[in-house]
């Protein structure tokens, strides 16, 4: 049984009674890169029960820049399971092993940018069919906290995370069958949830291998995250992020982070973008931009690791 860091249970994994809250959401997220393949990717599945539908994200990074991608809503009225618009979250050892599937179509765009303009980017792009089925292994202890319930959290109430060993298959339209071995991370989080109700966040996530794995956290002007190494748990205490962004835009390909851990640890992780796409959240009339970025990161000049850099911002940001 893996550690847990917090008051979380590994029964968590499992749905939770739907709240009072018109916008409660329970979701589920699963990333995974493949290194080997400079591939990667993730899953998000949460699940909106009383306002009638849930929120599917599926997004597939390419070697060569191309993503797949594909946001849908399908119809939902209870919150039993995952299980819709073609994606599957199975929990098969609570706090231990869950498997992830997608079976549908995806869009697949050459310049992952099209997504500025979503619109355009679904009429001018073609769908292929994948298959994506995987086995998400924990190597890392769970961290996290389940709220209560009037705290005024309107962005993740209850929360918790866990870095995971990743295998399995991908199937593309046209194309062999590709087996994915690498590591990820999985994220669990219900309660009520306002994409717009925190002014800006940088979620920087990766694993440099089973004994190894990093979350960085940077809410406005708030600071946080950890390590794990080995079943370890270190807390960070403090980040100085610095980011290069392309020119004229809000879209992150650079990152330097300077972290010093609780146990007075100090690391530098240098974070290069292989694959962007920015997508966007709109409720009513707010948008929220998130950038996701497959992240190669290289931790004190040495060791070599991969994961996802997301970067979201709200439309007056000044970077």
């Amino acid at each position: 049984m893996v550690a847990i860091i917090g008051n979380v249970k590994p029964e968590d994994d499992y749905t939770h009674p739907l709240g009072p809250e018109d916008n409660f959401n329970e979701s589920v997220y699963f990333n995974f890169f493949d290194r080997e393949q400079n591939r990667g990717g993730f899953i998000r599945m949460g699940n909106r029960a009383n306002e009638g539908h849930a929120e599917m994200t599926v997004i597939i990074y390419n070697s060569d820049g191309s993503v797949f991608f594909n946001y849908k809503k399908p119809e939902i009225d209870n919150n039993d399971e995952w299980n819709a618009g073609g994606a599957r979250v199975e929990i098969i050892v609570p706090g231990e092993k869950i498997r992830t599937t997608y079976e549908g179509s995806a869009l697949f765009m050459k310049d992952p940018r099209d997504m500025k303009e979503p619109g355009k980017a679904f009429k001018s792009n073609p769908f292929k069919k994948i298959h994506l089925d995987l086995i998400h292994d924990g190597v890392g202890p769970i961290y996290g906290h389940v709220g209560e319930a009037g705290d005024g959290n309107d962005f993740a109430r209850s929360h918790y995370e866990q870095h995971m060993r990743v295998s399995g298959t991908l199937a593309i339209e046209g194309e062999t069958e590709l087996n994915i071995q690498g590591h990820g991370i999985r994220d669990h989080s219900w309660g009520p949830r306002f994409w717009q109700s925190i002014r800006s966040y940088r979620w920087i996530t990766g694993n440099y291998g089973d004994d190894l794995g990093m979350v960085l956290s940077v809410v406005g002007d708030q600071s946080g995250g950890m390590f794990h190494k080995g079943d370890k748990f270190l807390a960070v205490k403090d980040i100085e992020l610095s980011t290069e962004y392309e020119e004229g835009t809000s879209f992150h390909r650079k990152l330097v982070a300077d972290v010093t851990l609780e146990n007075g640890d100090q690391h530098q992780v240098v974070g290069r973008v292989k694959g962007f796409i920015p997508l966007r959240n709109r409720r009513s009339e707010q948008i929220t931009y998130i950038g996701e970025g497959m992240t190669e990161y290289t931790l004190d000049g040495d060791r070599v690791g991969y994961g996802l850099s997301e970067y979201l911002n709200q439309p007056d940001d000044d970077l």
